[in-house]
């Protein structure tokens, strides 16, 4: 056997192995989810025949052809009982693309499908980089994929890091066959654009993030909302803020929609990403907040802080540190396998299905949070309301000590 063959033999081999790991959950800390040991998706999950020309001839040296450089960012869904993530996955090269990875359980074994997504420019000019498809399982019988559509920005020819930001639109049924749509059509930036999953007054509703310029949002406000009748000619109209900026909070620089919101009985259960400056730069987390089933721009509950943050030299080390970003989770009706028979709450009256919430750490891999239903919005109903100064904080943690002290 020779040098190439032995080689060759030891890269199937150990990649089959990382993509059968098996991935266990770790304890919670705060018992609202609980992470996973391992992540699930890095630049070494990607398949060896997308990296390695497996020919002796053509590539004696077995060198790796195309490198690869991150796992990030991915949108999710459950399909004929089939845990999809459509994942960003960055090249070496810089330019980002989607690949489907499929897992029968949806924390391990994740292995990406065949190819990558070929996603149609459609009637839209040709875009430099795609990324961040948030998926929507919508009434209308259709999934979407709404994502970042990067163009550099004409208007400063000689400014090689000018770009200009939209939201592409696109649909399938199967994540294998995609029709391109025109990219919403906005008077300013977008990104981080959300499909909601219903109708809303008979209209397609977007949840919005309008900004300024490619980086800094300006006069944008956070997260907006807007309603559009036509899906294929998609225009941002009335828009408007649901979900604000403010000074001083997790939220100051940027906030952004996450994937699509989960419909409960309580109201709609929102994931987003709150941004704000500190002295090593851009910190990124996530939050929760919920708004009315009746209508959908109303915040009901929204707790303070953040919800989950990078933890560990394993999610803060990275190409951009210090980033916890989402947007993909999936709710199933497989039951969670901890339970507190001593709860006050009888087992009737939980929503006990399963949430996996897959989050990027760093803009390099990918990683799985699970929780449920109930636990999120139990979150969500009794995290007080950030008071936006020190002495309003206190009073809620004195009011807590005080409420102990009567147990």
């Amino acid at each position: 056997m020779t040098d190439f063959q032995q080689r060759k033999e030891q890269l199937l081999r150990e990649h089959e192995q990382l993509l059968n790991r098996q991935n266990n959950r770790l304890p919670s800390e705060n018992g609202i989810y609980f992470r996973y040991e391992h992540p699930i998706l890095t630049a070494r999950h990607i398949p060896l025949t997308w990296r390695y020309d497996f020919s002796e001839k053509s590539n004696p040296y077995l060198q790796e052809r195309i490198m690869m450089n991150a796992v990030m960012n991915s949108g999710a869904i459950l399909l004929d009982g089939r845990y999809l993530v459509v994942a960003r996955v960055e090249g070496a090269d810089r330019k980002s693309f989607f690949a489907v990875a499929e897992s029968p359980n949806g924390v391990d074994n994740f292995h990406f499908w065949d190819e990558p997504i070929t996603m149609p420019d459609g009637d839209n000019p040709p875009a430099t980089n795609v990324y961040d498809m948030r998926l929507t399982k919508h009434e209308d019988g259709w999934i979407y994929g709404v994502f970042c559509v990067e163009r550099h920005d004409d208007t400063q020819p000689f400014n090689t890091s000018a770009a200009v930001a939209a939201a592409g639109i696109a649909r399938t049924r199967d994540l294998k066959t995609w029709e391109r749509l025109p990219d919403l059509k906005s008077l300013c930036q977008q990104r981080n654009v959300v499909l909601h999953p219903e109708f809303v007054d008979g209209k397609y509703a977007f949840y919005t993030r309008p900004q300024d310029g490619f980086i800094e949002t300006g006069k944008g406000g956070g997260i907006g909302w807007t309603l559009v009748r036509d899906i294929t000619h998609a225009e941002v109209s009335n828009e408007r803020i649901i979900n604000a900026r403010y000074y001083h909070t997790i939220m100051e620089v940027k906030n952004g929609e996450g994937p699509a919101p989960i419909k409960t009985k309580d109201g709609w259960l929102h994931l987003a990403h709150g941004v704000r400056n500190t002295a090593d730069g851009l910190r990124y987390v996530l939050y929760l907040y919920m708004t009315s089933l009746e209508y959908p721009t109303e915040i009901i509950y929204e707790p303070a802080g953040y919800f989950l943050a990078p933890q560990g030299c394993e999610e803060y080390i990275g190409d951009v540190m210090n980033v916890a970003f989402s947007n993909g989770w999936i709710v199933d009706n497989s039951q969670f396998t901890i339970h507190n028979s001593q709860s006050a709450i009888h087992d009737s009256e939980r929503d006990t299905r399963r949430v996996l919430i897959y989050y990027a750490t760093a803009d390099t891999r990918m990683h799985v949070a699970e929780s449920t239903v109930d636990r999120l919005v139990d979150y969500c109903k009794n995290t007080k309301k950030d008071g936006l100064t020190t002495s309003a904080s206190v009073e809620t943690i004195k009011a807590l000590i005080n409420r102990n002290k009567g147990l």
